[in-house]
């Protein structure tokens, strides 16, 4: 969408309409590579992969939605944010527990001692996709743009599905792995439906300039392209080490 000189602002409706169209314009879940994760052969080198990046931005989470309310100008929509900020500390709500410690259930589900998952150092996309969220919802003139990249893009991520399947549910079937083993997925793929419904309805009550509404749903597709930059990342990361195996006369395991 390209602003001319006398362009005016959408309509609230019309422009929540235009965010949640553009978070579905491109979903991570259509990435080559997770056709390759969801094979009836299991492929724990590339879960873990993906596991251990993923949880690069798990770890941030926290500290946008901080930000997010301390800086939000809406009493109604900082309650919602609080509430959020409280499920991610504790797991209260959803009878869980944090967040975070949910992701390390599932790393540990897959073998990984939490010395290694500490060790991982994140790749150069993976470090773009949490800094980039993390300068806009600190920066005092970027609170709508680290609004849409986070509530609505990054908490969208959830809600993607393949074939009726929501992502948790594809790798519980092919990896084998208990509903307990999966709590992070699934507690989130519940909530970011009224996560992302919140954050529609909050920047579209902060973006009243056409310029403003534009960042936003900038946001949201560029948020979404560093999330499949952190996929391809991973992917090409995987891709290396199965050939370096193979150079070097080793069976990959698959």
């Amino acid at each position: 969408m390209t602003l001319a000189a006398e362009a005016v602002a959408m309509d609230q409706d019309a422009f929540a309409g235009a965010l949640r169209a553009t978070l579905e314009e491109q979903l991570t879940l259509d990435h080559p590579i997770f056709k390759e994760l969801f094979t009836p052969q299991r492929n724990w080198k590339l879960l873990k992969i993906i596991t251990l990046e993923g949880y690069q931005i798990t770890k941030y989470f926290l500290e946008y939605i901080e930000n997010l309310y301390f800086r939000c100008p809406f009493p109604n929509h900082k309650r919602r944010l609080l509430y959020n900020l409280f499920e991610e500390e504790t797991g209260r709500f959803s009878k869980t527990k944090n967040h975070v410690e949910l992701m390390e259930d599932f790393i540990r589900a897959q073998g990984i001692s939490d010395e290694e998952r500490d060790a991982w150092t994140p790749s150069a996309a993976t470090r773009e996709l949490i800094e980039y969220r993390l300068q806009n919802c600190k920066g005092e003139d970027t609170y709508h743009i680290g609004a849409a990249a986070v509530m609505i893009a990054s908490e969208g991520q959830s809600l993607e599905t393949r074939a009726g399947d929501a992502r948790h549910t594809i790798l519980a079937k092919c990896y084998g792995l208990t509903e307990q083993d999966t709590r992070f997925f699934s507690v989130h793929q519940k909530e970011d439906v009224g996560h992302v419904g919140e954050g529609i309805h909050l920047v579209s009550e902060l973006c009243t300039t056409p310029k403003m509404q534009e960042e936003a749903l900038v946001a949201v597709r560029h948020t979404c392209r560093l999330f499949w930059n952190m996929y391809e990342s991973a992917a090409q990361k995987y891709y290396a080490s199965d050939a370096d195996a193979k150079a070097e006369g080793f069976q990959v395991d698959a």
